[in-house]
Order: C-alpha cells, then sequence, then structure tokens
C-alpha cells in the first residue's frame, strides 16, 4: 500500500521516483512502467506521481533525460582520467559512448517506449549538441581545425556511432568491435605526417 509517511524535498522525491523508474524498466521493461505502477513501488500515493510528472510520456521523458545525463556524465568522468592523446581520448570517447549500450540498456528501452514523439525529437536534438559540444572540446585539443569544423565533423562521427550503436544492440556486433570501429574511424581523421587531427582534409 503508498505511504507518504516519508516527507521528503519535492527535488528528492523526484530523485527517489526516477531511480525507482529505472528499476521498472530494467526489471519489466518500459510496458511495467505507468505513474501507477511507479507510485506503488515508491511507496506513494498516486497524486505526489501525478503531480511530479503529469502523464505516462511526461515520465518517459524525464527518465530519458536522466539516464542521459548519467551516460553524459560518465563519458565527461573517462575524460578527464584520460591521457591527453589523441589516440586515449578517440578511445575513450568510444568505451563510454558503446558503454550506454551493454551497461544501461534502459537508455534503448524508453527511446524506443518514445519513438514517434514530437516532445523525444526536440530532446534528443538537445542530448545530440550536448554530445557534440562534449565530443568537440575533448577533441580540439589534438587538432588542427576550427572548432565548427571539428563540431561538424563530430556530427558526423556520433551518427556513424548511432548506426554502429543499432548494431550492436540487436546483436550483430560485439561491444569490443563496436568501440574498435568508432575509435578508428576518429583516429582516421589524424593526419600521421603531422599530428593534428584533420590538416589533411583541410588541405
Amino acid at each position: 500500500m503508498a505511504t507518504t509517511s516519508t516527507r521528503l524535498s519535492k527535488q528528492a522525491r523526484r530523485e527517489q521516483l526516477l531511480n525507482t523508474a529505472v528499476a521498472i524498466v530494467r526489471n519489466e521493461g518500459t510496458d511495467g512502467l505507468t505513474l501507477v505502477t511507479l507510485a506503488e513501488a515508491a511507496g506513494v500515493s498516486r497524486p505526489i506521481a501525478y503531480d511530479h510528472f503529469g502523464t505516462r510520456p511526461g515520465l518517459l521523458l524525464a527518465l530519458y533525460r536522466r539516464l542521459d545525463e548519467r551516460h553524459r556524465a560518465h563519458i565527461a568522468q573517462a575524460l578527464q582520467e584520460a591521457a591527453p592523446t589523441a589516440d586515449e581520448v578517440a578511445r575513450v570517447i568510444s568505451a563510454a559512448y558503446f558503454a550506454c549500450a551493454t551497461d544501461m540498456p534502459e537508455l534503448s528501452a524508453v527511446s524506443a517506449a518514445l519513438k514517434g514523439s514530437p516532445e523525444m525529437e526536440a530532446v534528443q536534438r538537445e542530448m545530440l549538441d550536448s554530445y557534440t559540444d562534449l565530443m568537440a572540446a575533448a577533441l580540439l585539443p589534438q587538432c588542427g581545425v576550427t572548432h565548427e569544423a571539428l563540431r561538424l565533423r563530430c556530427v558526423g562521427l556520433l551518427g556513424a556511432a548511432e548506426t554502429i550503436a543499432a548494431e550492436l544492440n540487436q546483436g550483430r556486433a560485439s561491444a569490443d568491435d563496436a568501440v574498435a570501429v568508432l575509435t578508428d574511424l576518429i583516429i582516421g581523421g589524424f593526419n600521421t605526417r603531422t599530428g593534428h587531427w584533420g590538416l589533411l582534409a583541410e588541405g
């Protein structure tokens, strides 16, 4: 039975609800996640769940944002700890990107549940911009191109990464192969004569 005996701040309650939602998706898939099942699993009244998310799509969008934030935080942390070389930065970016498919399958499940939603399309565009900026910032010290040129190339690389991730999710590629291919695509832009990424293509 739902209870509201434990008083939390609104932000803390939202954190609790989202953590509970992740557990539901992990154990039962997105079909098992509704505002009612969330309230029951979190031990709160149904109005509390509705107050935080409004609708099931609202809950799924909030959960998608949360999972994506965790993924980007993981990449940022890995990059902070990486050696400042082109090879290592490329490897870390690739490994952290595909770790999402193996370590956080809930993100793909929630994305699939929201497929076709205009709100989801806007959120995914926002997330792509964030990933692009993160990737460009990590690679810029290793490059001899402008930030604008680098950012556009990162858009292309992330498009390739998304396609490779689809192969990984469908069991047509291994995680190691996915990491190796994306790393090669990133490093392939380096001019071995100068050590600067993209100078050859720039002319």
